[in-house]
C-alpha cells in the first residue's frame, strides 16, 4: 500500500530570490522515477498578494491550488531584504504553520521571516554571513550561529546563504529517506551528500570519474576491501606501478594520498552503518576498517565535524521531542547511540 507522500510548501514573494527557491524546486519538485517509492509533494504558495516578480523583473505566477494548511513542511527560500519587515500575511502563514507542527525552514535570507514569526526566539539560527549583524539586532532573543552552514533544531531549520541551502535540503532528505536515497540525489545534482552543518569540516566528495577511469581496478578493489588492512604496496600492485610513482599519480589524479582515501571511504562507511544499523561503535569501527574504536572516533570528528553518537542521535528524533517523519521507502533505522 502506497504511504501518502509528504507535502512540502514553498512561501514565494515579490522580488524572489531565484536561486534560493530553485534549490527547494530542484530537490522536492524534481520527478524522482529513479525511486520506486512516492518523492515529495511540491507546492508553491504566494506569501503576499498582488503581481509577483523574481530577481530580474521576471514575472512569477503559480498554478499551485496546494493549501499551505496541509503542507508538512513550510519553506522560505530566501527574503528579499533584509531591512524589510515580512508582510504580515506571509508570517502569519509561518507561525500557523509551525503552531499545527509542521517543520519550517528557511534559506539565507528567509530566516528574518522565522524571527519575525516568533520561532526562533530562544533558539539557535543562521544566515548569511552579511545578514548575521543585523539579525542579531533586530532579534536579540535569536541564538544566531555566525559560523554554521546549517542549524537543524527539529522543528525548525535554517540555513547561512545560497549554496549552504543545498546542504540543508540534502540533511533534510537523509534524515527523512536516509543515507543511499541522499546520495543518489546528490550525484544527480552533482553535489557533496553532506556536510555537517555546525562545522566547516566537510567529507569531500568520491573522486571524479577521470580519477575513477585511471586507477578503476585500484578503487574497485579498495571499495570491496575497505574493512581489510590496506597497504600502499597492496595498492601499487593493484595499479602495476612502483609505491613512490602510485602514490604520486593518485594524489596527483584526486586531489588527496592513497591514505587519507581510505580514511574518508571508511567515515563514509561508518556513517552508513551509524544510520541503517543497531551496531555498537566497536562494531561499526571494524566493519569500516578502522583497528581500534579510538582511532574510529578520532577520524570521523575530523571528517564527519562530530562524534559518531551525535551523528547517529541526529537521525533518531530531535529537540522539539518527536520524531521526524519516516517517509515511504526511506531506511533510517532506530537505534541506540
Amino acid at each position: 500500500m502506497v504511504k501518502s507522500q509528504h507535502r512540502v510548501a514553498a512561501l514565494i514573494y515579490d522580488d524572489l530570490c531565484t536561486f534560493e527557491f530553485g534549490i527547494v524546486a530542484e530537490l522536492f519538485g524534481l520527478p524522482r522515477p529513479e525511486f520506486d517509492f512516492p518523492w515529495y509533494d511540491f507546492m508553491v504558495v504566494p506569501g503576499e498578494h498582488g503581481a509577483l516578480r523574481a530577481v530580474g523583473g521576471i514575472a512569477v505566477g503559480t498554478n499551485s491550488t496546494g493549501d499551505v494548511t496541509l503542507a508538512q513542511t513550510v519553506i522560505v527560500p530566501g527574503w528579499r531584504s533584509p531591512s524589510e519587515v515580512p508582510p504580515l500575511g506571509m508570517v502569519n502563514m509561518v507561525r500557523d504553520a509551525y503552531d499545527r507542527g509542521a517543520r519550517i525552514v528557511s534559506i539565507c535570507g528567509g530566516v528574518f521571516v522565522l524571527a519575525e514569526a516568533g520561532i526562533l526566539d530562544g533558539r539557535r539560527a543562521t544566515t548569511h554571513w552579511m545578514f548575521i549583524d543585523e539579525l542579531q539586532r533586530r532579534y536579540p532573543k535569536v541564538l544566531v550561529e555566525p559560523s554554521a552552514l546549517y542549524i537543524d533544531e527539529g522543528a525548525v531549520l535554517t540555513s547561512a546563504g545560497s549554496s549552504a541551502g543545498i546542504d540543508l535540503c540534502l540533511h533534510m532528505i537523509r534524515c527523512d529517506h536516509g543515507a543511499e536515497v541522499t546520495n543518489r540525489v546528490a550525484r544527480r545534482l552533482i553535489a557533496q551528500p553532506y556536510r555537517e552543518g555546525d562545522q566547516a569540516q566537510f567529507i569531500e566528495t568520491a573522486v571524479s570519474s577521470r580519477v575513477v577511469g585511471r586507477f578503476a581496478n585500484v578503487f574497485s578493489w579498495m571499495e570491496e576491501n575497505i574493512h581489510q588492512n590496506i597497504t600502499l604496496a597492496r595498492l601499487a600492485e593493484q595499479a602495476c606501478m612502483s609505491e613512490r610513482s602510485f602514490q604520486r599519480h593518485f594524489k596527483q589524479a584526486s586531489g588527496v594520498s592513497p591514505t587519507e582515501w581510505i580514511l574518508r571511504e571508511r567515515v563514509r562507511r561508518s556513517q552508513r552503518l551509524l544510520e541503517t544499523t543497531n551496531l555498537l561503535a566497536d562494531s561499526v569501527a571494524r566493519d569500516a576498517g578502522f583497528n581500534s574504536v579510538e582511532t574510529f572516533r578520532y577520524h570521523f570528528r575530523r571528517l564527519a565535524g562530530s562524534s559518531p553518537s551525535s551523528y547517529r542521535k541526529a537521525f533518531t528524533g530531535n529537540s522539539r521531542g518527536r520524531s521526524l517523519p519516516k517517509l515511504a521507502g526511506g531506511t533510517k533505522t532506530e537505534a541506540a547511540p
